[in-house]
Parts: C-alpha cells; sequence; structure tokens
C-alpha cells in the first residue's frame, strides 16, 4: 500500500477501535422510577480508554432507553474528554436476523451426505448468496437456486450493527490512556411502580392497621442489579406520556407480621421521593414488593351513605324505583395523632376483616389518589346489604316565574330506611338541590353540606325503620 494512502486509511482505522463494557465493570448503579412508566438511570462503569479518539460500547442498556437523553460522563479525567456521536443499537443478533444481514452476501452452507461406500457421512461444503429471506430463505448457489436451507449455515462474522444486547454505542474522545470511571445516565421506559395497600379492621371497625407496598415492575429488557432503589411520587410533567400499566398486589398475611423498615421519605421540588434502605436487584420481566409504611390502631371512622340526584327537583316522578343502594364509606386521617402523617402515593386500598374463626376476608377496595399529610383518606368498599331505601315524590307542583327566577318547582319527598342489623345506625343522606333551594319543612334537621347539596342525618334503630320527609323550594 501507497504511504499516501495508508495515511488516509489509518485515522479511519483508529476511529474504528471499539472498548466494550458489560456488567461486569459495574461500580454502582442507582435507578429512579416514576409513577408514569419513566425511570431514570444513572450507570456507572470503571472502564479502560484509549487516548484519544475511540468508540465504546456500552452494553447491557434498557432495551426502552431514550437515546436523546443519554449523557455520559468522565469522573475520572474528565479533561480532553468528549462525546462525539452515539448510536443505539436496538437490533439484536438471532438466526434470522443474522440472515436478514447477509442478504446480497456470500455465506458457506455445510450439509451432510453418505459416504460412497455406504458407510457414515461426510461434509460438503458450497458457497451461496442469501438472495432473500422474505418467507423463507432463497439461496443462490454455483450451479442452481434452493429455496430452502439445505444445511446449516457459516456466517463469516457478526455485522457491526447487530449486537447480540441492547449497546449504546458512543464515539469519544480521551484524555489519557488508563482505567476511568465512566457514569452514563439515561430516561427509559419500561420501568413502573405503583403503591398498594393492605387495611385490616379491628373487630370493632374502630381502628385499623395499614400496611403499604411499593410494586415494581421491571419491562425494560435490561437487569439492574444491587441498585440504589428511588421512586418519585407525583405528577411530573411530560411530553407525550405513556399509558400507566397497573399491577395490583393482593398479598395478606395470615397473621400480624412484623413491622417492615419504612422507606425514607422526603420533599423534592414539588413531588416526594421515597428510598428504599438497602440496594435490591430488578430482574427482567419481573415484579416484586418492597415494604412502604406500617401503622397500627389507626382511628377509623364508618360511614353509610344515600346520594340522591339533582333531577328530582324539576318534574313530577312519583315512586323513584326499587330499593335504593346505601354506599358503605371508611375514612381515616392521615396525621401523626392518628399514627400515620406521611405522604401516601396514589395507588390500591384493600380492606380486610376478621371472621369469627379469626380468618381474615376481602372486604373492599378504592383507589386513593396522592394524598399529602394532615389530609383525609375517604374509601367506598360496596353497599350495605342490610341496609336498605326506597324513594317516593309524595308531592310536586310548577310555581311557574317569580321575579329574576325562570323557574320555581316545588317538591315533597318521602324516603323509607330499613335496617336489618341487630345494631341501631346512623345514615347520612345527600340530596343534590339545583339552583336557588329552600327546606320548606322536614321531619329531620336539614344542613347546608355545600352550595347545591342538603344532608340529613337520620338515625335507624335496630331491625326497624325510619321515614325521611321533606319539603323543598328551588328557583332558578
Amino acid at each position: 500500500m501507497r504511504p499516501a494512502l495508508l495515511l488516509a486509511v489509518l485515522p479511519s482505522l483508529l476511529v474504528a477501535q471499539e472498548s466494550v463494557t458489560t456488567l461486569k465493570d459495574q461500580k454502582a448503579l442507582a435507578v429512579t422510577i416514576y409513577n408514569d412508566n419513566l425511570a431514570l438511570v444513572k450507570d456507572s462503569r470503571e472502564v479502560r480508554l484509549p487516548k484519544g479518539e475511540s468508540r465504546l460500547a456500552f452494553q447491557e442498556v434498557s432495551a426502552q432507553i431514550r437515546p436523546e437523553t443519554a449523557l455520559l460522563r468522565n469522573l475520572t479525567h474528565p479533561r480532553d474528554f468528549w462525546v462525539a456521536e452515539q448510536n443505539f443499537d436496538f437490533d439484536l443478533l438471532t438466526p434470522q436476523k443474522l440472515l436478514e444481514k447477509y442478504v446480497g452476501e456470500k455465506v458457506t452452507v455445510v450439509r451432510s451426505v453418505p459416504n460412497e461406500s455406504g458407510a457414515g457421512a461426510k461434509e460438503v461444503r458450497e458457497e451461496a448468496t442469501v438472495l432473500a429471506t422474505n418467507n423463507g430463505t432463497v439461496l443462490q448457489f454455483a450451479d442452481r437456486i434452493e429455496t430452502s436451507v439445505p444445511g446449516r449455515i457459516i456466517f463469516p462474522r457478526v455485522p457491526g450493527n447487530l449486537r447480540a444486547r441492547p449497546t449504546l454505542v458512543i464515539s469519544l474522545n480521551s484524555g489519557a490512556d488508563r482505567e476511568q470511571k465512566l457514569e452514563l445516565s439515561y430516561l427509559t421506559g419500561g420501568l413502573s411502580w405503583r403503591a398498594d395497600y393492605v387495611a385490616n379492621l379491628a373487630p370493632d371497625e374502630k381502628t385499623l392497621d395499614l400496611s403499604g407496598w411499593v410494586t415494581l415492575t421491571n419491562q425494560s429488557g435490561a437487569a439492574y442489579p444491587n441498585a440504589t432503589l428511588q421512586l418519585v411520587a407525583g405528577d411530573v410533567n411530560r411530553v407525550q406520556p405513556r399509558a400507566e400499566r397497573v399491577y395490583a398486589f393482593d398479598g395478606l398475611a395470615a397473621k400480624a407480621a412484623p413491622a417492615p423498615p419504612k422507606m425514607a421519605e422526603e420533599s423534592l421540588f414539588e413531588y416526594h421521593l421515597y428510598t428504599l434502605d438497602r440496594p435490591t436487584t430488578l430482574a427482567v420481566n419481573q415484579t416484586k414488593q418492597v415494604a412502604l409504611l406500617s401503622a397500627s390502631a389507626v382511628p377509623v371512622r364508618k360511614e353509610y351513605l344515600l346520594r340522591g340526584q339533582s333531577y328530582y327537583y324539576s318534574g313530577s316522578y312519583g315512586d323513584l324505583g326499587d330499593k335504593q343502594k346505601v354506599g358503605v364509606f371508611v375514612e381515616f386521617d392521615n396525621k401523626e395523632a392518628s399514627r400515620l402523617g406521611m405522604p401516601l402515593p396514589k395507588g390500591i386500598i384493600r380492606v380486610y376483616k376478621r371472621d369469627s374463626e379469626g380468618r381474615a376476608q376481602f372486604v373492599g377496595e378504592d383507589n386513593i389518589d396522592h394524598t399529602p399529610k394532615n389530609e383525609l383518606v375517604r374509601l367506598k368498599l360496596g353497599d350495605a346489604f342490610d341496609i336498605t331505601a326506597r324513594r317516593k315524590q309524595t308531592d310536586y307542583k310548577s310555581l311557574g316565574k317569580q321575579g329574576k327566577f325562570g323557574f320555581v318547582h316545588e317538591s315533597a319527598f318521602e324516603i323509607e330506611l330499613k335496617n336489618a342489623k341487630k345494631e341501631p345506625v346512623t345514615l347520612t343522606v345527600l340530596e343534590p338541590m339545583p339552583g336557588d333551594w329552600e327546606v320548606l319543612q322536614s321531619s329531620h334537621p336539614c344542613t347546608k353540606a355545600a352550595a347545591g347539596t342538603g344532608k340529613f342525618q337520620v338515625a335507624v334503630p335496630a331491625e326497624g325503620k325510619t321515614t325521611l320527609t321533606y319539603r323543598v323550594r328551588v328557583r332558578w
């Protein structure tokens, strides 16, 4: 080769030098997972880099990495270190992919044929060109074309853009020829978390024990061994957010277990950050739970609620149907005085109560949103079996226009509340009343729960009934 040609080729050969780093070089790993299928990965590795320009194949990154967010830092020798280009090679090595990359190229086909003596077999090698791989393989031999592989195929090499695992290939410049600590940080999809809570009601339903779990799911295509794990609770704004995957945790211990350590919590911007007190491993395609919090004897309040509809007050309806459902709610305060008092990430609270034999039975569940300290947690667990309501409109008249009001209606109602329990109960009846409303008469006191809502508290005796009657005038 002539000297001038050699000088022209030499720089490209130097740039083509490629160092490879895998998990065996990893020195530290930190993963911060957000609520909406997003995670920040910080992967620190010790790699020997040559001085000057080279390429680094950073293997075993997430298959769902967002390459535009990747940032490589040199923590050992940052002087004269820079990144010129980075490419994410996600075309992974498989027999089919390898064959596709060799379309138009020559391969060696090895097949076994019987020996001429009839004893045993021998290998025959032929060179062939791969013509196509669509819906089968087409090979061109020196004297024929075949549409199936008559043996095994030998490839001379693996193409440079075909990797055995997801790889970020980085063209960089290093200021020193030595072992250097590099930190690659990037955002990725495929990692998600949610909070799940298990609550055990006391026999008297006055308190509950609450356990919080974090359910982690790794579908990113990479493993994260011995990672420092942090979770961000809050609604972080993102451009083009992805739909959240929901994974529920249905576990319940048969007996009370020692309280697990809580995750450390701190404020972060307008969110809350939770840190696991020990490293953990997130394997590929794995869902795992880690303890979030534990609280005992949290005071709880139970409520029976019947809610009406605003359309009742704008026309004549008479009997308003069959028995109406009475909802069952429980609520508690997220306060230190109630043995809680920490930000609760959004999730599902599942409530259990033990039967007469001490077996835990599921009694309902509900979603909670992100709940800060000192806020109320309210759960609807279902509808009461033994408490029923029947509503009837006993009178209606339209009073026409009155002054600035275009419509004035007056209605009277009767709500029969029955209780089949062996103990008395108190029901809350909420009536959404439209416009400017006024209760003219009522068998039970009515308070204004909100601008458009009237509230009645009705006591119903054991195995008895109580009838609530009232007359209301609405104007709008």
